[in-house]
């Protein structure tokens, strides 16, 4: 590996009834529940203009993935090939970001709840972006 390393702070964590990996659905659309997203206060500005309705996508740092696995069986089938985790979705990479499609169906100060988040309790949140529609016009 490259020898820099940067920090990466948790902006918030995911508040969820999932709370073991082997309960937890692969994908947010195989049967997740919603989640509430817990925002640190000093962060919390930065949710404005995120509405009720809104599809966002969440950052999770997948904190209880292993890092040093480079080639799984894609949708842990061990009937595939192992494939490279750069060509898969598993959580089990060097950097275990997790990138969730998901909408947002309440906000109550800065606590948002969404779904579907196949995210388990306690992951953190490393930021949100906004889903770019294209106009008419592109």
């Amino acid at each position: 590996m490259f020898p820099t390393s940067y920090t990466l702070n948790s902006i918030g964590v995911v508040r969820s009834e999932l709370t073991r990996r082997e309960e937890a659905p692969r994908q947010g659309y195989e049967g997740a529940p919603d989640a509430w997203l817990e925002i640190d206060p000093a962060v919390a500005e930065g949710l404005d203009g995120i509405a009720v309705g809104d599809e966002i996508i969440v950052i999770t740092w997948l904190h209880q993935s292993e890092r040093n696995i480079l080639k799984v069986h894609p949708g842990r089938n061990k009937d595939l090939p192992l494939t490279g985790v750069f060509a898969t979705r598993s959580p089990n990479r060097p950097n275990p970001l997790g990138l969730h499609r998901v909408v947002v169906h309440e906000i109550v100060g800065s606590k948002m709840k969404v779904g579907p988040l196949e995210a388990l309790d306690g992951t953190p949140v490393v930021d949100i972006k906004s889903i770019l529609r294209q106009s008419a016009d592109s």
